[in-house]
């Protein structure tokens, strides 16, 4: 029974997890910006997205890059299995229920739909760009395990 506990995944797992989260939730975030501003007229929207996609670049750059790189060598310290939830950090956990619950205030909020896409976009295309970080690790971390096996 104590062994349910100690349920452990190889280090390529954390990778892929990690990655999927990053780009799943980047994907979702553009998604929901994409409805907001399919209500708005079609040049309006265009202004608002590529807005929110050029500072996108600059949140990726300055700040979702880093923390993409700082995790990838978080999971590299691990051993070479670790709990699936180890992908992130205990801090980084709770950054996502603070992400989660301001997200809520504001898509209740009375700011305009337009508005919020922007931020949308800004934090989901750098999610995105920055998953693509974690995948490479997928890659080398599996050649690793085959030649350990082997």
């Amino acid at each position: 029974m104590a062994d349910l506990f100690k349920f452990t995944v190889a280090r390529v797992w954390l990778f892929l997890l990690a990655g999927l989260m990053w780009s799943g939730v980047g994907v979702m975030l553009c998604a929901l910006a994409y409805g907001w501003l399919a209500d708005l007229h079609a040049v309006s929207a265009l202004w608002f997205g590529l807005g929110g996609l050029v500072c996108s670049l600059a949140a990726y750059r300055f700040g979702f890059q880093h923390l993409a790189q700082k995790n990838i060598s978080r999971i590299h310290a691990l051993l070479e299995k670790a709990s699936p939830f180890a992908f992130m950090s205990p801090k980084s956990y709770l950054l996502v229920v603070f992400m989660m619950a301001l997200g809520m205030t504001l898509r209740n909020s009375p700011v305009p739909k337009a508005y919020l896409a922007v931020v949308y976009i800004i934090i989901g295309a750098a999610l995105f760009l920055s998953s693509l970080h974690y995948y490479p690790h997928v890659r080398v971390s599996a050649r690793r395990e085959e030649e350990t096996a082997e």
